[in-house]
């Protein structure tokens, strides 16, 4: 059995991300949310395009009210009106001051705004009570970003704010990768459908939903092929469409040391090379990664092979799969999971030779974070459990840790 950090390090290793000149397409800006860029883009703007106000009150020029205080303030002519959207073209003379809301363009020879708090307007004269600093409330042209540098990098995922910056930056079309292709069969002669009557000794197939929704969740595209008997001809037929169709293949099931597991068999057949057939993991022991060489693509096709257990799948979906397909779709260098340290609300106890994952509640309170297990028992068969969670605790190889101690979390479904 590999460490998991190892087994982790591992499938990062094989992973290779999608080639940012083949694998790549131009989406409208409004269905770009979550992808991720194949290209830094460059702007010829500005940002901001000009200087501008960032408060409302009065742009002035700053030698004609530095000396202003409250026992000896400064009277200035008001000789316009300045708008956000306007385009000011008049020259402001010493001694005169023009009325500007925020984000209003500063009229020529402004450089400075007093804030309508510290000023007193009758007609057309305003008093300035206080001096400003110099250039204060003033946006200048040019400050957040520079035309022609690069304005987002590519690996970044897209979300509200950079979704806004492209949009200031009139790209009503933007370049992203592709996503992924993610085929999903689950294997096991118990297997059936949920629109199908279950038998005594037959099986739902969950896996097939669970992991199709992960799948989508971390931006891929799941291409689900239903559940596959346990008969090795039928099972190499599926396998092979699954690998020539997809760039990462998941199947559940099939990869323990029964007689009817022949799944990592069936992988050394059709010609794949096995890096991975267990990991030392609690629950998802019998892990199994391969890859396989793709005619078309410098790129490997990679293989997951998780365990039939329903929280076994899940768990080394999010410990191992999630951050390979991140990696291949492009994101650059946040493939992680989210570890946060937490207290534990009870004792959590250890296996004596594999790390355990045990999932629970993660809730904020005034130290931190506090992690508890869900109600209902630990055991892997057990989704109704694992759906009531939204972390696991990592617990070391033989290293119980007691109520009150810290304890390293991964969240999930986040």
């Amino acid at each position: 059995m590999l460490p998991v950090d190892c087994a982790y390090t591992t499938i990062l290793d094989l992973t290779q991300p999608l080639d940012p000149q083949y694998d790549r397409e131009t989406v409208p800006l409004l269905a770009a949310a979550g992808r991720i860029l194949a290209a830094p883009v460059i702007s010829p703007l500005d940002f901001p395009h000009w200087d501008n106000s960032a408060m409302d009150g009065y742009a002035v020029r700053y030698a004609d009210v530095q000396t202003a205080t409250p026992d000896r303030p400064v009277q200035l002519t008001v000789v316009m009106e300045i708008p956000a959207g306007s385009h000011p073209q008049t020259p402001l003379q010493a001694g005169q001051a023009a009325r500007i809301f925020t984000g209003a363009m500063l009229p020529p020879g402004a450089d400075t705004i007093v804030i309508q708090e510290h000023t007193q307007r009758q007609g057309d004269t305003v008093t300035i009570q206080q001096a400003p600093y110099p250039q204060a409330f003033v946006r200048h042209q040019g400050s957040f970003h520079r035309a022609g540098a690069p304005l987002l990098p590519a690996g970044m995922q897209l979300q509200a704010a950079a979704i806004a910056v492209l949009a200031a930056a009139q790209c009503p079309q933007v370049t992203v990768y592709r996503r992924p292709r993610v085929a999903i069969l689950s294997t096991g002669d118990e297997l059936v459908a949920p629109d199908r009557p279950l038998q005594p000794g037959q099986l739902v197939d969950s896996n097939q939903y669970a992991l199709a929704t992960l799948v989508q969740q971390t931006g891929a595209n799941p291409l689900p092929l239903g559940s596959v008997p346990d008969r090795p001809d039928t099972l190499r037929a599926a396998i092979a469409q699954a690998i020539s169709q997809a760039d990462v293949v998941l199947s559940s099931g099939g990869v323990s040391v029964g007689d009817y597991d022949y799944v990592a068999q069936i992988l050394t057949e059709l010609g794949g090379t096995i890096a991975i057939n267990a990991v030392a993991i609690k629950p998802g022991k019998p892990l199994t990664v391969a890859t396989f060489p793709t005619p078309a693509s410098a790129r490997s096709t990679l293989y997951f092979g998780l365990p039939g257990n329903p929280v076994s799948a899940l768990v080394t979906y999010w410990r191992f799969v999630q951050p390979a397909l991140k990696k291949l779709a492009g994101l650059a260098n946040t493939w992680e999971p989210t570890w946060v340290w937490a207290t534990a609300h009870q004792d959590l106890p250890s296996d004596q030779r594999r790390e355990s994952y045990l999932w629970g509640g993660l809730t904020p309170d005034t130290q931190g974070y506090r992690f508890a297990l869900v109600a209902g028992g630990h055991n892997s068969g057990n989704l109704i459990s694992l759906a009531q969670a939204n972390a696991l605790a990592i617990v070391p190889v033989g290293t119980p840790i007691a109520a009150g101690e810290p304890v390293r979390v991964m969240l999930i479904n986040a």
